[in-house]
């Protein structure tokens, strides 16, 4: 399935959901349902942490208090009320709110763990958190809470005290009371018993929502970056003799292949580069940010596949504390700790920044007339009295330095917590949410390109581009930014960034040269 062709339904049983699936229901609101089977096997796990509740030996989140309080026996009449007061201590989220799609993944992360049988909830456990996804019902998440371990406590324990029918959500994008929204669709608060409130906060569904989420995104800003170099290199009068693919085979990385293979179908055909193509032109080599548009695109896209590796056999895992095994044992482990999906995290925030900085270098060479092979500078109406994209490239700059700031890993830094207990932790949250932040860097820098070369494209004239680069001219065209007197650039910016974020530029340029990878 194309990352962007979603499902109107997912089902949700004892195996991995795919990261198209969690997309489907995090971004595009597809239904949940439950497996029987499934269900079932959730039941029969039950029975095991019941006949354990009853063991007077105590028994790690069963019977005892958790973390630095493992010890400490619980009467079976506070049991109830020590699952509460777990969820309640823990929902202890601070700063903005996290997006919707955000919880809705986190969510569904959390449901596909309880369906794994692994966890020992009870049945209808399971079927409130399908119920809420449902019901449209989304807790209220902040930013702040989450070390990374023992997962996510703190995002996870606000889903989990709305499940309880306290705290607020949101339906359909207004504020109300949990206790309402259930009331109103028919959903009863859980009353949690023995183990349910630590498998309802141990996991790392919140980083790994957020690592799925971004996977998605970045398989079409990939491409993108791809349209936008393509776009330069017809601009600048470059060569497409660099992307040919014998020369690509002789260093055999897959993602290069892929890009320069991008390239090759994007500039197929242009009239603009046969218009200097041959031995009267003069230049030797192209820069580097046209001509290694490949090396560096296409490490970009290893670096995804690698972790959407590691989010596959995350989507794979049941991750609690304690877990039960497949031959009934109730065992302590360390299997929420992020760090295999803090490190990915942090490692497709590097080449983010990569990608990004070497779009504004590119956006940059159009706007030097000592480098832009004979467009006006700055690509200016009336130079001197215009000042034409010159504070575009600003914004660039400005997102691509943030981004290097964003690079800086967040796995490598810990901080202990739980008196000592929690000693090591992993950040991965943290790395999650920014590289949420440079996604959207990047979106808007590779927008600011596209803008670029289209207008630099359109005082080639009468040269015509290539058939796919041609059409995404035409969609930029659409938005209203045109060669022309300068005037009020930021809407101009906002609406090209709105077509990269939208795949718009991605699919035009699809129907013109057919699949790009």
């Amino acid at each position: 399935m194309r990352e962007d062709q979603h499902a109107s339904s997912v089902i949700v049983g004892s195996g991995a959901l795919s990261i198209a699936e969690v997309v489907a229901v995090a971004r595009y609101d597809a239904r949940v349902e439950l497996d029987p089977a499934a269900l079932d096997a959730v039941a029969a796990s039950r029975l095991v942490v019941e006949g354990l509740a009853a063991d007077p030996e105590p028994h790690y989140g069963i019977s005892t208090g958790f973390g630095a309080l493992a010890t400490t026996f619980i009467d079976p009449t506070r049991r109830t009320q020590l699952q509460a007061s777990l969820v309640r201590s823990h929902a202890a989220g601070s700063g903005d709110e996290v997006e919707r799609e955000v919880i809705r993944a986190l969510q569904l992360l959390r449901l596909s763990t309880l369906m794994t049988a692994r966890t020992g909830v009870r049945r209808e456990v399971a079927e409130t958190y399908a119920a809420m996804l449902n019901a449209d019902i989304t807790p209220r998440v902040f930013e702040y809470g989450s070390l990374g371990c023992s997962g996510d406590l703190a995002p996870l324990a606000h889903v989990a005290l709305a499940a309880m029918g306290e705290g607020e959500v949101r339906v359909g994008g207004s504020l109300t009371a949990a206790s309402a929204a259930l009331d109103a669709a028919g959903i009863a608060p859980l009353v949690l018993a023995e183990k349910e409130g630590l498998a309802l906060i141990n996991g790392t569904d919140g980083m790994l929502g957020m690592l799925a989420l971004a996977i998605d995104d970045l398989h079409a800003l990939l491409t993108t970056a791809d349209i936008a170099a393509a776009m330069s290199v017809e601009g600048l009068l470059g060569t497409d003799a660099v992307f040919a693919a014998d020369l690509h085979r002789l260093r055999p990385q897959a993602g290069q292949g892929v890009s320069a293979a991008n390239l090759r179908a994007l500039l197929a055909g242009s009239p603009v580069v046969a218009s200097h193509r041959g031995p009267e032109c003069t230049r030797v080599q192209d820069a580097y940010s046209l001509r290694c548009a490949p090396q560096v695109h296409g490490a970009a896209r290893d670096t995804l596949a690698h972790a959407s590796s590691v989010a596959d056999a995350e989507l794979a895992s049941a991750v609690d504390n304690p877990v039960l095994t497949l031959d009934g044992r109730v065992e302590s482990n360390g299997n929420f700790h992020g760090a295999p999906v803090g490190y990915v995290l942090d490692f497709l925030a590097i080449a983010v920044a990569d990608v990004a900085s070497m779009s504004e270098r590119r956006t940059d060479r159009f706007l030097d007339r000592a480098r832009n092979q004979g467009l006006p500078p700055f690509l200016a109406h009336e130079v001197g009295v215009d000042s034409g994209l010159m504070i575009a490239q600003y914004t660039a700059a400005g997102i691509v330095s943030e981004l290097k700031r964003l690079a800086a890993p967040a796995s490598v830094d810990s901080i202990p917590s739980s008196a000592m207990q929690e000693d090591h932790v992993s950040m991965g949250w943290a790395a999650a949410r920014k590289l949420r932040r440079a996604i959207d860097g990047l979106t808007r820098v590779l927008a600011i390109e596209v803008m670029t070369a289209a207008r630099g494209l359109q005082l080639r004239a009468p040269l015509t581009p290539a058939a796919a680069t041609g059409a995404v001219v035409a969609l930029v065209a659409a938005t209203g930014a045109v060669p022309g007197p300068d005037r009020f650039l930021s809407p101009e910016i906002e609406a090209v960034t709105g077509l990269v974020r939208s795949r718009s530029v991605r699919d035009v340029a699809e129907q013109a040269a057919g699949a790009l990878g």
